[in-house]
């Protein structure tokens, strides 16, 4: 990771859709997320769109639930497991809402957010393991980071993501091996 917050690995795509994070606040916990644009539908360029506000509401119907949203994440794994960053590690990132970890509110102030394109209920992909896991790893190095939880830890009355087709198991073995 460049000193600047960005991945040297990394797709680069900026959003807007971003802010500093409070003074002194740092990235600890990175909040795990899943995403398809439409629901199910796998591909394309909805999310990248979404995430930096090129989105077209009349493209899909379900877009037009998304007139006006301004949202991002810091981190995009694709299916086949290719790594797109949004926002660099070192700013705030609007994923995670109104939520709570460990008693503290506000986990957008010193939380990384990663979606993985896939939905609630269908199960990611090995490469999508393998990328996670080597970014878990390069974040724990250089950006202190200490947990990780998912989106409905985070925001239980409000999401489900990344859902029963995360497969807790399958990570911690991917970072496990990529030790």
């Amino acid at each position: 990771m460049k000193s600047d917050g960005w991945l040297t690995y990394a797709r680069r795509v900026d959003s807007p859709n971003y802010d500093a994070r409070p003074d002194g606040a740092s990235a600890h916990l990175l909040v795990v997320h899943s995403i398809s644009l439409p629901p199910g539908v796998f591909g394309g360029e909805a999310i990248e769109a979404l995430f930096t506000n090129r989105l077209d509401t009349a493209a899909h119907p379900y877009f037009a639930t998304l007139v006006d949203v301004r949202v991002s994440a810091h981190f995009l794994i694709r299916r086949d497991g290719a790594l797109i960053q949004f926002v660099s590690v070192h700013d705030r990132a609007w994923h995670a809402g109104v939520s709570q970890w460990r008693g503290r509110s506000r986990c957008n102030d010193f939380s990384v957010g990663v979606e993985l394109e896939g939905t609630d209920t269908d199960p990611f992909t090995l490469p999508q393991y393998d990328t996670l896991a080597k970014l878990t790893q390069t974040l724990q190095r250089n950006a202190a980071l200490t947990d990780v939880a998912a989106h409905s830890d985070v925001a239980p009355s409000r999401k489900t993501d990344p859902g029963v087709g995360f497969d807790w198991r399958s990570y911690f073995l991917a970072l496990a091996a990529s030790r």
